[in-house]
C-alpha cells in the first residue's frame, strides 16, 4: 500500500478518533497523538489541528467513517494489519483497553477476515495486545 499525504492525514484522524472513542482522551494518548502527528508531519495541517488540540470531540461514527475511507471497499490484509498496529500503539499507550477500543479492534479483525487474505496476523496482534495489557495489570 502506497501512503499518500491524504492517507497520512486520515490515519492521524483515525488515531485521534480512537482516542476519543471512549469519551475522553487520556493524557498518555494525548502525548502519543502529538508525537505521531509531529513524526508524520501533519501536526500543523488545518484539517488536523482542531482535532489534535481537542477543539472538538470526534464521534465513534466519524472515526469508523475514517477507517472505511482509509481502507476502502476491499481492504488488503496488509493495510488492515498496518492500521491495527497503529491503533494498538495508541490504545496501549495508556495501559488500558476500553470496551469501545476493543470493539474497534474487533471491527478491524472482521474487515480483515472478509478480505481475501489470511486473518491470523490480526488475531495474533490482538492476542498480543491483550496479553501485554493483562501482563501489565499483574
Amino acid at each position: 500500500m502506497t501512503t499518500t499525504s491524504s492517507d497520512t492525514k486520515t490515519l492521524v484522524k483515525i488515531l485521534i478518533g480512537t482516542a476519543w472513542i471512549d469519551g475522553k482522551i487520556q493524557p498518555e494518548e494525548r502525548e502519543y497523538l502529538h508525537r505521531i502527528a509531529q513524526e508524520k508531519g501533519v501536526a500543523d495541517e488545518p484539517e488536523i489541528q482542531p482535532l489534535l488540540y481537542e477543539f472538538r470531540p470526534v464521534s465513534p461514527e466519524e472515526c469508523y467513517g475514517w477507517v472505511k475511507q482509509y481502507l476502502g471497499d476491499r481492504p488488503s490484509s496488509e493495510s488492515c494489519q498496518q492500521l491495527l498496529e497503529a491503533i494498538s500503539g495508541l490504545i496501549y499507550s495508556d495501559g488500558t483497553v476500553a470496551t469501545e477500543e476493543a470493539k474497534l479492534l474487533t471491527e478491524l479483525q472482521t474487515l480483515e477476515s472478509s478480505s481475501d487474505n489470511n486473518s491470523n496476523s490480526v488475531i495474533k496482534a490482538i492476542r498480543n495486545l491483550y496479553q501485554r495489557w493483562i501482563a501489565k495489570l499483574e
